[in-house]
């Protein structure tokens, strides 16, 4: 099998793991694939690498490749989601002076926590967002929908910056991927409020993008890139890989980093504010189980809604959420593939089996902290 050398950007965050552990552990060289990792300084930078053809493949904000495709952004292009990378694995916190406002709140009680936001009369609320097109800002804008009295202005910050954006009251609060969250406990300047999965139990945050015109004519390296992705990604699942996982990623030609600042995300023990004991959550940040990487079209509606399209940019959105070569390049290697590629968005209030090619695939919660569900129709 010749080798096949593909250039593939990241931003730091614990959540390009697969792409590091795909790498580093030679499930990509396995494959037949020299993986060269690029890390990007933005996700705008990113964005305009992977457009303009300097990069193969990215590790992108799961509703970009939905914008890129509808025609929104910078630069639109035709980009599609391979497959997901990670589920969940966000935060949102305050400064230390809007936590002092806010009182003794229970962690990840979304209400309880919109409504004391609400209740502030000291001016807008500035949220640090790292980027427009974002699950960040799709779950907060979601949230806060239904506050009233709630003036939020939203404010760009790059993730390694957010910390600092905090720390020199540049933003009041935000909503940013670990480990930066971690990084502004650490550092004493915030506070950790609540995680993604408070607003949804189960949200598509980082995908496998790649050029709708590169999947049509690099199939057999999309076909390997995407199998070295899924073994990497359910050896992060494994509990007994978790402290390897860690090291190598605190490596300093990934994230250059302390492991202690990376472990919470792996382990899901959020540390909410210096000198307190950690919360667990469960399945803060996933990356295999529950068919955690396969693109539900109906998630890609569900982002396309939130981004204001209609009915025909809808439908651009399931497109570009490739669930037709998940099924075909992931057979035969022991992936257990969903019947459907649709479901109801938010209906899961319990770990749920459902049909499969394996026959073991149990969906999990997935409900969103209103109980409201979303279901395109056609």
């Amino acid at each position: 099998m010749s080798e096949i050398v593909l250039n593939c950007g990241y931003v730091p965050l614990v959540d390009c793991a697969p792409l590091v552990i795909a790498k580093d552990l030679g499930f990509a060289a396995e494959e037949g694939l020299a993986l060269n990792l690029v890390a990007q300084p933005s996700w705008s930078a990113l964005r305009d690498m992977l457009a303009l053809g300097h990069l193969d493949a990215a590790h992108m904000l799961s509703p970009m490749p939905v914008a890129m495709s509808i025609g929104l952004g910078g630069l639109p292009a035709r980009i599609d989601t391979l497959m997901v990378l990670s589920v969940n694995g966000t935060v949102f916190g305050v400064s230390n002076a809007v936590a002092a406002e806010l009182g003794d709140l229970p962690f990840g009680d979304a209400q309880r926590l919109l409504t004391a936001l609400a209740a502030r009369r000291s001016g807008p609320l500035r949220i640090g967002v790292p980027f427009h097109y974002s699950m960040h800002r799709l779950l907060l804008n979601y949230w806060i929908s239904s506050a009233k009295g709630l003036d939020v202005e939203e404010i760009t910050v790059p993730p390694p910056r957010m910390a600092d954006a905090v720390a020199d009251g540049f933003v009041d609060a935000f909503w940013v991927g670990e480990p930066w969250g971690s990084v502004a406990v650490q550092q004493n300047v915030g506070q950790l409020m609540m995680t993604g999965n408070d607003v949804w139990q189960f949200s598509p945050e980082k995908v496998l993008a790649v050029r709708h015109d590169w999947a049509e004519t690099n199939e057999d390296a999309a076909r390997r890139l995407m199998r070295a992705i899924f073994r990497a990604s359910a050896w992060l699942d494994a509990l007994k890989n978790r402290t390897l996982a860690v090291e190598i990623l605190a490596r300093s030609e990934h994230l250059s980093m302390s492991p202690d600042l990376i472990d919470p995300a792996l382990s899901g023990q959020i540390t909410p504010r210096p000198n307190h004991a950690p919360e667990q959550v469960e399945r803060f940040v996933q990356f295999h189980k529950h068919a955690a990487s396969f693109p539900w079209r109906s998630q890609a509606a569900w982002i396309a809604q939130q981004l204001g399209a209609d009915a025909a940019g809808i439908h651009k959105a399931k497109a570009c959420f490739r669930s037709d070569l998940y099924r075909q390049n992931l057979s035969g290697i022991g992936a257990d593939l969903p019947g459907a590629s649709e479901k109801v968005e938010g209906a899961l209030q319990t770990d749920t089996a459902v049909a499969s090619s394996e026959g073991h695939v149990i969906l999990a919660q997935d409900a969103f902290f209103n109980g409201k569900t979303f279901e395109f129709p056609g």
